[in-house]
């Protein structure tokens, strides 16, 4: 559609709603107290209509939704209505509304919102039908909806107007309210175990918690850079310490880092924290928040991805990092050359690199995308994991893990390390070399400080709900399960192709 043509679509629309206005009727509506979900109202009880004739009529019922379909002639119209849980046919008849009633039927565009009241039936074709006694206008809607409500079928425009997707594409709004269910299960789930939760600063001092690049921003009354937060984790340990046995917190986390299918720079993270557990609760943690999930979505253990299914049925295999490495590359973690001689073989640069690092580069290569899972992946590498504590019998190996579906990372957890003396040395080991002026090169000397008050044993981990959704609802995107995914300044020459095909850019 071009920009003249929705300016006179825009127009036609603006006059409608002067003459909704010259009705005495507000074209922008207001409360419409009682009204039922759609959803609801379909599962009402109806008489059945006996053949070729009009059934009794059933309950009546008070419903609000857009206006998604409109066709009729003479002085009858149907609509269909949607609301954000079903749509239903709506018949109006000029005799059953009245004048008034009718004149605002004749002014009705796809889009609008209108209240209905009325008796829930049957049409003579058997369809499930709302037949109107009154129409409440509710809000008009000047910009047309996308052509023939195909809904918006451009990626990139149903990401860059959300607003419109999520009307138009059913599936898309699912998508939300699922996501949406997921979160009240991690919350009911946490709670139900004792754990409390609690906000953490978005705004840092100190970028810490993770390894990764954090967004810098400046506050002007103190003159001071701070950093939006890469991981809540070290606050959320601080409290450990304070004697809050069981923590949590659901929020956004920020990463100045790439765009793609699987990262957004902006994205919600559960992170948890039990004292005196280890990362072996925390896998029966991230189970049963998971499986939770599941059974509130529905739809059983065994869920679709792509062309294939994953089967969720608890409990998760559990291999060691080393095992998976044997299996899938062919090399011994304990054997440096032939990870080096492997790593060269796939092009991975080794010169100067510390045998860990190699190492995890070489397992992200060839061993990744082969867990298809759920899977836990454990016992990882001790110099790749500076917060974890290590294991007892052999400190080369720390307690930790992640849980792989589909070659995707969805959680990582520790034994947390809680010994300061050796935080410490981690963290000063980690940082050397880097420029001071460099975010990531600061020590967070006050968490060191805390630790020496005594942290206990604890298990901690770290959820990313997004990815989580993506699986679970079988979306090949993190962009399509994120409301608002962040994405490149539109330039005002394509605002307006809406109905342009191609693929979406890079944030």
């Amino acid at each position: 559609m071009s920009e003249e043509q929705r300016e006179s679509l825009e127009a036609f629309r603006l006059e409608k709603l002067w003459r909704i206005a010259g009705l005495r009727i507000d074209p922008w509506g207001q409360k419409f107290d009682g009204h039922q979900a759609i959803d609801a109202v379909r599962e009402l009880p109806v008489p059945q209509p006996r053949e070729g004739e009009l059934a009794e009529p059933g309950p009546t019922v008070r419903i609000a939704g857009r206006i998604m379909l409109k066709r009729g002639q003479g002085k009858v119209v149907f609509l269909d209505l949607r609301d954000w849980t079903e749509r239903i046919q709506i018949f109006i008849g000029k005799k059953q509304i009245g004048d008034l009633g009718w004149n605002l039927v004749e002014l009705l565009d796809l889009g609008d919102l209108i209240g209905v009241d009325g008796t829930l039936g049957y049409t003579k074709t058997g369809e499930r039908t709302v037949f109107a006694s009154s129409v409440t206008f509710l809000s008009k809607s000047l910009l047309p909806p996308p052509e023939k409500w195909h809904g918006l079928t451009n990626l990139e425009q149903r990401y860059r107007r959300r607003y419109v997707d999520l009307f138009t594409n059913p599936e898309s709004l699912q998508t939300f309210l699922g996501r949406s269910k997921i979160i009240t299960t991690f919350r009911k789930v946490m709670a139900e175990k004792g754990f409390v939760e609690v906000e953490t600063p978005s705004m840092q001092a100190i970028a810490g918690g993770a390894a990764a690049r954090p967004f810098i921003t400046h506050h002007n009354t103190l003159d001071i850079d701070l950093f939006l937060r890469i991981a809540p984790e070290l606050y959320l340990k601080r409290l450990l310490v304070g004697g809050m046995e069981r923590v949590f917190e659901i929020g956004r986390v920020y990463r100045n880092e790439g765009i793609s299918p699987k990262h957004n720079p902006e994205f919600t993270m559960m992170e948890a924290y039990q004292a005196y557990g280890d990362y072996h609760a925390m896998m029966d943690l991230t189970e049963d928040l998971i499986c939770g999930s599941i059974e509130a979505l529905g739809g059983g253990y065994q869920r679709p991805w792509g062309d294939s299914t994953i089967d969720f049925t608890p409990p998760w295999p559990r291999r060691t990092y080393a095992g998976l490495l044997r299996e899938h590359a062919g090399v011994d973690p304990l054997d440096f050359a032939s990870i080096k001689a492997r790593a060269d073989e796939k092009g991975i640069a080794t010169e100067g690199k510390d045998p860990d690092v190699v190492t995890s580069a070489l397992f992200e290569e060839l061993v990744e995308d082969r867990l298809t899972g759920p899977i836990f992946v454990i016992d990882y590498p001790s110099a790749l994991c500076p917060l974890t504590k290590r294991k007892a019998a052999n400190p080369a190996v720390a307690e930790r893990f992640e849980l792989y579906i589909e070659g995707m990372e969805l959680a990582n957890a520790y034994t947390e390390l809680n010994d300061p003396l050796l935080q410490e040395q981690l963290f000063r080991s980690q940082l050397a070399g880097l420029p001071e002026e460099e975010s990531m090169a600061k020590m967070d000397d006050d968490f060191v400080r805390a630790l020496k008050h005594a942290m206990p044993p604890a298990g901690g981990l770290g959820i990313g709900i997004d990815r989580l959704c993506m699986i679970l609802m079988n979306r090949p995107s993190i962009r399509d399960v994120i409301l608002f995914p962040l994405m490149r300044p539109q330039l005002a020459a394509s605002a307006s192709s809406e109905n342009a095909e191609g693929e979406p850019e890079p944030g």
